[in-house]
């Protein structure tokens, strides 16, 4: 049920660090806001920050959806933002977290993972392999 322990850097536990303090910064602000979206908005970052951290096996072996998936949260949340605002100074600050935890998402999904679209493919025949029963090239690597 819990994974195993992998050999991260220092580095590596700084970054994830500040993701998940990027990820809590980005989500308090947005729980201080009131109304639905916002507090939807803020448990979406909360959540996001646990899973990045969580020690599941599962969540361990799919980190790069997580990772994925909360690049994808920030950029929806910086268009929405652009697109109806409000343009006030509490929402510069907030998107600027959300392009450092961008960024930083990025830089740890490469250190991680590596390519992206290698790991979906790696993915996708691995899926491939389960549903089939047979071993495809490349899965289970």
């Amino acid at each position: 049920m819990f994974a195993s322990r992998t050999q991260l850097r220092t580095s590596d536990v700084v970054i994830r660090a500040a993701i998940v303090g990027l990820a809590l910064a980005t989500g308090y602000i947005h729980s201080t806001l009131g109304g639905l979206l916002f507090t939807l908005n803020a448990i979406g970052y909360f959540v996001a920050a646990v899973a990045m951290i969580v020690p599941l096996a599962l969540a361990v072996r799919f980190r790069w959806v997580v990772r994925l998936g909360l690049i994808g949260y920030a950029l929806t949340t910086i268009l929405g933002w652009a697109i109806q605002g409000p343009y006030y100074q509490t929402a510069y600050i907030a998107k600027a977290i959300e392009v450092a935890l961008i960024v930083l998402v990025a830089v740890d999904f490469a250190r991680m993972d590596g390519n992206p679209i290698a790991v979906v493919k790696r993915e996708m025949a691995s899926f491939a392999s389960l549903v089939t029963g047979r071993r495809t090239e490349g899965a289970g690597a």
